[in-house]
């Protein structure tokens, strides 16, 4: 079985795909940490966010052992991603390891923005979790001040519906709800009501004959 979870920053997709992942014993892929990986790695190592070639080289090359998970999941490291995310030759680079980890024997769960369109379009389940841009920044602002960054939530405000625009608007595989997804809105529900909606939402698409 396949499940693929997409939506936007901050409404509680990779959560919801760590329990569901747990519950149904599936392997998980965060791809946002590949995107977030390689613009960390393009700063560090001074590469320009736009330069397609050496994105790409750094992308084929990725190891996440590299990395520590406070820096990947900075404000800064987010903007990156979603910056180098928009280069075809970053995203094509970085295809084949989400495809080979998705149809592995066994099956898999991946959360991203374009896994039931782009990545796995034959996937079993397909959920696009959303939450209302003002949510999702408060919960960004949380985060990213538990963590002993002290920026502005207006600041988050504007990132976040940069972010979107960015996502969603780029001309190689914009973050887009499959025809055939299930809505997660999360807006007014807490992380548990969350997880527990789109438990159901898998367990329905599985009773409608789908493969468990």
């Amino acid at each position: 079985m396949i499940i693929a979870i997409d939506g936007t920053t901050a409404s509680g997709k990779g959560t919801i795909a760590k329990r569901l992942s747990g519950y149904y014993g599936l392997p998980h892929m965060d791809t946002g940490r590949l995107y977030r990986a390689v613009g960390v790695a393009a700063v560090k190592h001074g590469v320009a966010l736009d330069a397609a070639g050496p994105l790409a080289d750094i992308a084929r090359t990725l190891d996440l052992n590299d990395f520590i998970e406070h820096e990947l999941r900075s404000a800064e490291a987010g903007k990156a991603a979603s910056v180098v995310a928009a280069i075809p030759s970053v995203r094509q680079a970085l295809f084949e390891l989400q495809r080979a980890f998705a149809t592995q024997a066994g099956g898999a769960l991946l959360d991203g923005r374009d896994i039931g369109t782009v990545i796995a379009p034959d996937a079993d389940v397909k959920l696009w979790v959303d939450a209302d841009v003002i949510q999702r920044s408060v919960r960004r602002w949380k985060e990213l001040v538990g963590q002993g960054d002290m920026i502005p939530l207006e600041t988050v405000v504007e990132q976040l519906k940069t972010r979107d625009a960015r996502d969603q608007g780029r001309s190689d595989a914009p973050a887009a709800m499959a025809a055939d997804a299930i809505l997660i809105d999360t807006t007014d529900l807490t992380i548990d009501a969350a997880v527990e909606k789109a438990l159901a939402a898998v367990e329905a698409a599985l009773a409608r004959g789908k493969t468990a």
